[in-house]
């Protein structure tokens, strides 16, 4: 089994038997423990399951959309067939809408939200994600110091900008990176202060591995160890048959090997590397899974 996989059915199973069933916002209960860690070699493997599909091409046009073009607009993901954030567009008219749970006289109840956002924030996500890599230029920042002060310890990557949380849709979930550079390596911790298990984290752990690989790449650096700190680690309620059935597999199934990661190598540029549907510049290669498993959303 690939060493994702079991790190990721290990986190499965600690949540199944030792989880606190609780209310949230979404009025879908989960079951959560309250914080987890975990670390990866990256020269050893890349890490992408094969106890179930990952659709990595949108894990990677996400990634891309934040970090390389610092958009929030929906439009440009729905342009490359990827529509994980169609749940969070904020309408023509600058409206946003959902069912959730709100605090009334201490207790969850739920109600219909509408938050006018304004029409100049029609078809984007509000001040969220890439709007804020944008707004203070966080990657190229980054990238300058891993390149000119690698031993600097104030590399920091902060999406949870206060002054703008309100006026985004979602709050950042995997909200803060640090980067280090230690002989050679490029490494990275990355923060994420919600954890959607079964949905979102297979999803953000082979995006951060594809954003550390080709930040050294463009830096002259070895890919080193991405450590990962969850807070609030969650399976919903109605999602523990299909991770009940992924951890069979785990068990059951023919062991397959991890793919690997190919980036082009005459690109030295990050913001060069093309974020078109083909994704010409990156690759997996050798994925082989074991099909999808449907997992519903929580909005």
């Amino acid at each position: 089994m690939a060493k994702w996989d079991k790190k990721y059915l290990e986190l499965c199973e600690k949540i199944l038997n030792e989880g606190v069933e609780v209310e949230n916002r979404t009025g879908i209960n989960t079951l959560k423990i309250p914080s987890y860690c975990f670390e990866f070699d990256l020269q050893e493997e890349f890490p992408i399951l094969t106890t179930k599909q990952l659709f990595f091409k949108n894990a990677i046009t996400e990634l891309l959309w934040i970090y390389q073009v610092a958009s929030n607009d929906v439009r440009w993901l729905q342009e490359r067939n990827n529509n994980i954030w169609d749940e969070w567009e904020i309408d023509t008219n600058g409206f946003w809408k959902a069912e959730q749970m709100v605090v009334e006289n201490g207790k969850l109840v739920k109600k219909t939200i509408e938050k006018d956002f304004g029409k100049k924030y029609a078809h984007t996500i509000g001040t969220a994600y890439g709007y804020i890599i944008d707004k203070y230029d966080l990657t190229r920042k980054c990238l300058n110091n891993i390149k000119n002060n690698p031993t600097n310890r104030r590399n920091v990557i902060s999406l949870w900008q206060e002054e703008y949380l309100k006026t985004g849709v979602l709050e950042p979930c995997v909200w803060s990176t640090e980067w280090d550079v230690t002989d050679g390596k490029l490494n990275v911790l990355v923060h994420q202060r919600s954890c959607d298990v079964p949905l979102g984290l297979p999803f953000n752990v082979t995006q951060y591995a594809v954003l550390l690989n080709m930040f050294a790449h463009v830096c002259g650096l070895k890919p080193g160890k991405m450590l990962w700190s969850i807070k609030d680690a969650h399976i919903y309620v109605n999602q523990i048959d299909g991770i009940k059935e992924q951890i069979l597999r785990g068990k059951e199934l023919e062991d397959l090997k991890a793919p690997t990661l190919w980036l082009n190598p005459e690109i030295d540029d990050f913001f060069k590397f093309d974020n078109s549907k083909e994704l010409k510049d990156i690759k997996i290669l050798n994925y082989n899974h074991h099909g999808k498993i449907e997992f519903p959303i929580a909005k």
